[in-house]
C-alpha cells in the first residue's frame, strides 16, 4: 500500500515561529507576527487598565478642566546616545509640550514607523525607556500603532507621540501674555541634549563624557504655578535652541527681548564642545530645559521655587521683556556690546524631533 503523507523536503514555512531576533516586514502586517510584537513587547512595556481592553481607541476620564491636545514625531539618530534614548524623547517631549500649556498630563498615545531588520532586542530596549519616561512623569500610554516599512526606507525607528493634559482652573499661559517687564528664566545649562547627540553621532570624545539631560519638566512646572499661577509664558527650547525660541516668542507676543550673555548657564564641556564644533550653544537643541516669561513681582518666588526642585536646582534669570525693538531679540555680551539674535537660518543639527 502506497504512503499518501506529503513531503515538505525543500519548503520554507512562512507561518509565525515564536521568536525573531530582528523586526520583519510581516511584524507590521496585521496578522499573527504583529500581533505577536505588541503582546510581547509593546504591551508588557506599557501595561496599565487604560491599555488593557485592546480596544481600536482608549476610553478615557481625564477630569474636569480645560484640556491640552498635543502631538510631535521623533526621528533622532543615533537610536541611543549618552543619558537617554529616542523612547525617552518621545515621552518626554510629548510631556513637556503639555507642561508648556500649564496641563497636567494624563495619557499619551504611541504610533512607530519600523524598519525591516531592526533588532528586537532595541525595540524591547525602547519600550522600555517609553515606560520608565512615563512613569517618571506619572502618565499613561493608552493607545498606539505599528507599522513595518522595507529595510533601507527608514531610519530603525520613527515615533509619534500624542498627549492629553489637564488645564487647573485659572491657568493661562500663552506667547502673547508676555508683557514688558517680564523676566526671562531657564532652569539651568543650555545645550547639554544637542552636543550629547552630536559626540556619538560624529564618534567624538571631549574628555568628559557629555550626558543628554533629557527629562519630563510637568513637576517642576508644578511648583513654579505654586509659587505664581499668573506664569505668563512656559517654553521648551528644543530644535533651534534658546535663540529661535526667543525670536518665536518676540514675534508672537510683539515684544522685544534683551538677553544678557553673562547669565545664561552654560557648562564648560558644553560651551568647548562648540567651539571645537563652531556651534554657537544658543542654537543647540535642548531637551529637559524651559522658558519662563514671569510678572517682575513674582520673578525671585519661582526662581526659589524652581531651585528647590532637581530639575531646576540651577535656574537663572537671563534677560527681561522690553518694549523697544518690537519682534527683536539682542544680547548683551561679556564685553558689553549688544547684538542682534537672529532666527536659525538652514538645517539644524543634530535634528531631534
Amino acid at each position: 500500500m502506497a504512503d499518501d503523507t506529503p513531503s515538505f523536503d525543500g519548503y520554507s514555512c512562512p507561518l509565525p515561529i515564536d521568536r525573531y531576533p530582528h523586526v520583519l516586514m510581516a511584524h507590521g502586517g496585521g496578522g499573527k507576527l504583529t500581533h505577536e510584537l505588541i503582546e510581547r513587547v509593546f504591551v508588557p512595556a506599557f501595561r496599565n487598565d487604560d491599555l488593557a481592553p485592546m480596544h481600536d481607541g482608549a476610553i478615557l476620564s481625564p477630569g474636569a478642566g480645560r484640556l491640552a491636545f498635543t502631538t510631535d514625531s521623533y526621528v533622532v539618530h543615533p537610536l541611543f546616545f549618552p543619558g537617554g534614548s529616542i523612547g525617552d524623547l518621545a515621552v518626554c517631549g510629548t510631556v513637556n509640550d503639555l507642561a508648556m500649556c500649564g496641563a497636567t498630563p494624563r495619557y499619551l498615545s504611541a504610533a512607530f514607523v519600523i524598519e525591516e531588520g531592526l533588532a528586537m532586542a532595541d525595540l524591547q530596549r525602547i519600550a522600555a525607556d517609553m515606560r520608565r519616561a512615563a512613569d517618571r512623569a506619572g502618565v499613561t500610554i493608552v493607545t498606539g500603532d505599528t507599522k513595518v516599512v522595507d529595510r533601507g526606507k527608514g531610519d530603525g525607528v520613527f515615533i509619534t507621540t500624542s498627549g492629553i493634559g489637564v488645564i487647573p482652573t485659572g491657568v493661562d499661559i500663552r506667547p502673547t501674555n508676555m508683557r514688558p517687564g517680564d523676566v526671562l528664566i531657564v532652569n539651568g545649562p543650555i545645550a547639554r541634549h544637542g552636543i550629547a547627540i552630536m559626540s556619538v553621532r560624529e564618534g567624538l570624545s571631549f574628555g568628559t563624557q557629555i550626558v543628554s539631560d533629557t527629562a519630563p519638566l510637568n513637576s517642576l512646572v508644578t511648583v513654579m504655578l505654586a509659587a505664581c499661577p499668573s506664569l505668563h509664558v512656559l517654553r521648551d527650547p528644543t530644535r533651534g535652541g534658546v535663540a529661535s525660541t526667543m525670536n518665536e516668542l518676540a514675534a508672537q507676543s510683539g515684544t522685544g527681548i534683551e538677553l544678557d550673555e553673562t547669565a545664561i548657564p552654560i557648562d564648560d564641556e558644553v560651551r568647548g564642545a562648540c567651539e571645537i564644533l563652531g556651534f554657537d550653544p544658543l542654537y543647540v537643541a535642548n531637551e529637559g530645559k524651559l522658558i519662563a516669561a514671569v510678572p517682575p513681582g513674582a520673578a525671585d518666588a519661582v526662581l526659589a521655587a524652581m531651585r528647590a526642585h532637581p530639575l531646576g536646582a540651577r535656574a537663572a534669570a537671563i534677560g527681561r521683556v522690553v518694549s523697544e525693538h518690537p519682534s527683536i531679540v539682542t544680547l548683551r555680551s561679556s564685553i558689553g556690546s549688544m547684538r542682534i539674535v537672529d532666527m536659525l537660518s538652514g538645517e539644524q543639527l543634530p535634528r531631534i524631533c
